[in-house]
């Protein structure tokens, strides 16, 4: 079945399912977190379509097709928003954001056919008066020529872009029904560390940590981490999930209160660990709540490419 993306949803849904990056590290209290996204699947080309059909075709999703035709206009409103924003597609950057985007928009499209698959199973449907209400709040918020303009820059039917608020709607049931498991109380561990850039120094300070030195005082004078140097090496209190580092993580919740790690290493560094409390049951903050609900609605995401039959006939770069 053909289904067209209206483009004002695109971005923000871009960024919900397609892997946007942000900084992260070892931080203290609010934690800085792994960001609850995956990197993106880069489009390749992909030996021809198993059958003849009637239109070039971008991707298909368990044999469910996504026109060549459907992702192009996607691209063109993508593009039209990044000379909107004032970003540049000639030049170097430009191009750069436009290969990243091209990518982003056929992932997307693929997560949304696949969630509309899935939503039968699940249990999950959108009614038609459902639809209407949110047309109805779209034209109380822009006004019927707003809304009609829209339409007819993205060249799409009213019909077309009732489609597309359903699968937005299932969209945000599903995740809503994935992230409603994560728990809202979880054991908590308050941990130090200190992060230096050799084995050999991490040794050193270990040795003179086991000889009674002041864990807290040689983070503050030799940590590379300068978010919780000052403090210490305090990470504050977490629940597992949310530290950018796992070896890290897994190393604070083995430990009891007043052990101190061997030397951990990471992709950051060498790191030594020291807890000082565990928690059971204590509430997640909204921060990593959030953040742990991102985890969960990504990794389930993930599951779904993992399972599906997804077939790629574009490449990064442009189809022309």
């Amino acid at each position: 079945m053909r289904r067209d993306w209206l483009t004002w949803f695109v971005l923000a849904t871009i960024l919900i399912f397609g892997g946007c990056t942000a900084a992260a590290s070892l931080t203290a209290v609010p934690m800085t977190v792994v960001p609850a996204t995956a990197e993106p699947v880069e489009p390749t080309l992909t030996s021809a379509p198993p059958a003849p059909t009637a239109e070039p075709l971008a991707a298909t999703v368990n044999g469910e097709p996504i026109t060549l035709a459907e992702y192009e206009r996607q691209m063109a409103n993508y593009e039209a928003a990044m000379n909107s924003a004032g970003q540049e597609i000639a030049d170097a950057a430009g191009a750069t954001a436009l290969l990243a985007a091209r990518q982003a928009v056929l992932n997307w499209m693929i997560e949304q056919e696949l969630l509309v698959q899935t939503a039968p199973a699940m249990g999950v449907t959108v009614t038609a008066e459902e639809v209407d209400e949110v047309i109805q709040e779209l034209l109380a918020d822009i006004g019927q020529a707003a809304f009609d303009k829209r339409l007819a820059d993205e060249g799409l039917t009213l019909e077309e872009m009732r489609v597309n608020l359903s699968v937005q709607l299932l969209a945000s049931r599903l995740t809503a029904e994935v992230v409603s498991q994560v728990p809202s109380q979880l054991l908590h561990v308050n941990a130090r560390h200190i992060l230096v850039a050799t084995r050999e120094e991490a040794e050193q300070l270990l040795t003179q940590i086991q000889a009674g030195a002041d864990f807290a005082t040689l983070a503050r004078a030799k940590s590379l981490d300068v978010f919780t140097r000052d403090q210490g090496g305090d990470l504050g209190y977490f629940p597992r999930g949310v530290l950018l580092s796992q070896e890290v993580e897994d190393a604070a919740f083995r430990l009891q209160p007043g052990q101190v790690s061997e030397v951990i290493a990471s992709e950051l560094g060498y790191h030594i660990i020291q807890v000082l409390d565990r928690v059971e049951d204590k509430a997640v903050s909204a921060e990593n709540l959030r953040n742990l609900k991102d985890k969960a609605s990504r990794r389930w995401l993930d599951e779904l490419r993992e399972q599906a039959d997804i077939q790629i006939f574009v490449t990064g770069e442009s189809s022309e």
